[in-house]
């Protein structure tokens, strides 16, 4: 290994949270899938992060570069921004990244909005980004692209530097081959998604898919090769193709979830409840995430057992998400008129069947939910993996709880020997396994969070990394060197894209 090798990551947003205190702008470490995946296997590996930053043309460059020299520090890799204006965002990220990749990916076509200005405005975004790290790679940089925001951008590097190692990871699902023929820049996806040495998906599910479509606009096309990862060769081009599903950092969340604070807090939770027991839902606002037919499906389970009012409540944390589409907004109160419909209906003096929170969570405050909880419900429409079901295990210490499971969440292939399995459209289906999961002996219980936590913890993020390293370039994460961790590239504070 050349001691100048580094890992670049290259997503949508840098992993930073801004926000403005007594009129000044601030800054702290982000959270979320992605950032809590790569985060830990990136940190005090000389791992530089480049993406958008959350502001726009107005910020202060002088303030933004002392935010990201502090957040770098903190964080334990270095922080390199992309800087988009309000327009790119209505076309890259609103548009074409969220009105058409992201329904069409999730098998809900009926939702996308394929405006022609979209595909402009994805690819020019995209074209800032390659200049940024273009500007500021270095030879034997390795670059790691995350998510459907950029697939242009591995073609449009090699462009420039034909022989740099770039790959990609998709982490929503790859439709069938019969959705995803619905969209007019279909060819022009296939073909760049084919100008990285290796593509990484899920779950087979989403490699086969990929795949299939290749077929059918290059029916010369071999694949040769056994196991996760294969190799396909069109023409005088060859790539890898594999799948690589994402996990979490089940240490550190089996740790803070055994913390005396995140255990008393636990148990204030259960208090405030006021019900034997409770289940729960966290998810971001999404309509893929199923929390209406989840309600309906708990609201289904209150009719038919009766036995369980007053003893059995249900915890919905919604973490807000683009709440300036009307779409989500519609969602948020649909959501709200079926929590009052269900309360109105059920509710007791003394007992209340629906709880939510809309809002952010603190990580502490996810896992005394977590631990509580006697149930999650995980009942996405359409998931490429969903890491709150792998959260939840890691917090579940005393391995007393029950996972609730849409079959169609990417996890769903790994952990289907210790979850209960069901398809969220069905009503009755949920209700069932909600049933099911509150009468189950405790051996049974303990026997499947048992597996499921020994499953997760032994394919946990690092794992993932390593796996997706190795594909990518044969090597694992150890062997990038460590290095101290600069606050930031000179004079990159005012650095246009």
């Amino acid at each position: 290994m050349k001691a100048q090798e580094r890992l670049l990551i290259v997503s949508n947003r840098l992993p930073v949270t801004l926000s403005t205190e007594e009129g000044r702008l601030a800054g702290r470490p982000a959270s979320g899938g992605l950032v809590n995946a790569l985060s830990p296997a990136l940190k005090n590996k000389g791992g530089v992060w480049a993406g958008w930053p959350g502001t726009l043309e107005d910020t202060p460059p002088a303030a933004l570069g002392g935010i990201l020299r502090r957040v770098s520090a903190e964080s334990g890799y270095r922080l390199l921004p992309v800087n988009l204006t309000s327009e790119d965002l209505d076309s890259f990220y609103s548009g074409f990244s969220n009105s058409v990749l992201w329904p069409l990916f999730h098998d809900l076509q009926g939702r996308c909005d394929f405006n022609p200005s979209f595909w402009d405005g994805y690819m020019a975004a995209n074209e800032k980004f390659a200049k940024v790290l273009l500007r500021h790679m270095k030879e034997g940089d390795y670059v790691w692209v995350n998510d459907y925001h950029l697939i242009p951008l591995g073609r449009m590097l090699r462009e420039k530097r034909p022989g740099l190692k770039v790959s990609f990871f998709l982490h929503i699902p790859f439709p069938s081959v019969d959705i995803f023929m619905k969209m007019p820049q279909r060819r022009h996806i296939l073909s760049q998604l084919t100008s990285y040495s290796f593509v990484g998906f899920q779950t087979m599910r989403d490699r086969r898919n990929f795949i299939d479509c290749l077929k059918v606009f290059y029916p010369e096309m071999k694949v040769s090769g056994r196991g996760n990862v294969v190799r396909v060769r069109k023409k005088d081009e060859a790539f890898l193709v594999g799948a690589v599903p994402i996990s979490i950092d089940f240490r550190s969340f089996s740790a803070l979830a055994s913390s005396k604070s995140v255990i008393a807090r636990s148990r204030e939770i259960q208090k405030e409840i006021t019900a034997d027991r409770y289940l729960l839902g966290v998810d971001r606002l999404d309509y893929s995430k199923g929390i209406p037919e989840r309600l309906r499906g708990f609201q289904r389970f209150l009719q038919l057992n009766p036995e369980h009012r007053e003893r059995v409540s249900m915890m919905q944390v919604v973490v807000p998400s683009r709440e300036t589409v009307g779409e989500y907004l519609d969602l948020k109160q649909e959501i709200e008129l079926l929590i009052s419909r269900i309360n109105g209906e059920y509710s007791t003096t003394r007992w209340v069947p629906v709880h939510w929170r809309y809002g952010s969570v603190s990580r502490e405050e996810l896992a005394a939910l977590y631990r509580g909880a006697d149930m999650a419900l995980v009942t996405s429409l359409k998931d490429g993996m969903n890491l709150v079901c792998k959260e939840y295990c890691a917090c579940k210490t005393d391995a007393r709880g029950v996972l609730i499971l849409s079959e169609f969440a990417g996890a769903a292939i790994q952990l289907a020997k210790g979850a209960l399995l069901v398809n969220p459209y069905d009503v009755d289906a949920v209700a069932s396994a909600i049933a099911e999961g509150l009468s189950m002996v405790e051996q049974e219980r303990r026997r499947r969070m048992r597996w499921l936590r020994k499953t997760i913890a032994r394919n946990d993020v690092f794992r993932w990394v390593d796996d997706f390293l190795r594909a990518s370039v044969g090597k694992k994460l150890a062997e990038f060197p460590e290095e101290e961790v600069p606050a930031l590239w000179p004079g990159l504070e005012g650095d246009e894209a």
